[in-house]
């Protein structure tokens, strides 16, 4: 059987996603969705495996600096599909710009000087524009002003549900003509980790454990990739 036909095969056994806030749990366990991935040809376990492990903080060990983690991301973009590439840009680009806002909120007045603490086609503009509410990229980033609110009113529930709906709005755009291919199977992945996001917190409590324990265990971890900024 060829990788074209298992891959078909692999999407139509995998259960619905549904919508993400209307979900009580994933749609399948952690433990079937790696059984039924077994399937992907070794390359692209590989590349799914990179991808995922550099956009979940969990996967990052403590001493990883912020220079490493946008040099490995550097190196993985420039080796994945164009597609695959805009899906991994938009995650850092926008997680760069909320590290930006968090930075601010803590009362940095000016950005940082170290080149490497962002990612993407925006960090220039964003130091150029640091005093500005939006750092002049609301047209870019619609969402912008509204985590810009629920930072200052330290609402860390609604910001965490604002980073999922715009990263979920943003695979829905982007799964468009990818329905049985291995970018099929990447978009589903990472939908099935966002929903595990969300089922997975204990309202707003879970997030103020999950910030003192962030604040206290990686108090000395990079700032772009610590928990808060790197949830994106």
């Amino acid at each position: 059987m060829d990788a074209a036909t298992r891959y078909v095969m692999l999407i139509c056994s995998l259960p619905f996603h549904g919508p993400l806030f209307g979900a009580r749990h994933t749609p399948l366990s952690r433990l079937r969705l790696e059984q039924r991935l077994r399937v992907l040809e070794p390359e692209d376990a590989d590349t799914l495996r990179r991808l995922t492990e550099i956009l979940d903080f969990i996967h990052h060990s403590m001493d990883l600096t912020d220079a490493e983690l946008v040099r490995r991301t550097r190196v993985l973009e420039g080796e994945l599909t164009p597609f695959l590439g805009e899906v991994l840009r938009f995650r850092m680009e926008m997680r760069t710009l909320l590290a930006a806002q968090r930075r601010r909120r803590r009362g940095e007045t000016s950005p940082p000087r170290d080149p490497a603490w962002g990612y993407g086609r925006w960090v220039g503009h964003i130091e150029r524009h640091w005093h500005e509410p939006g750092f002049r990229l609301e047209r870019v980033f619609p969402w912008v002003t509204d985590a810009e609110r629920l930072l200052r009113a330290d609402d860390s529930l609604g910001l965490e549900r604002l980073k999922l709906a715009v990263t979920w709005a943003h695979l829905d755009r982007a799964s468009e003509g990818h329905w049985f291919d291995f970018e099929a199977v990447v978009i589903y992945v990472l939908r099935w980790d966002l929903i595990a996001r969300w089922t997975g917190q204990d309202g707003q409590a879970a997030l103020e454990r999950f910030d003192g324990l962030v604040a206290t265990g990686l108090a000395g971890h990079a700032a772009l990739f610590s928990g808060t900024a790197a949830a994106a």
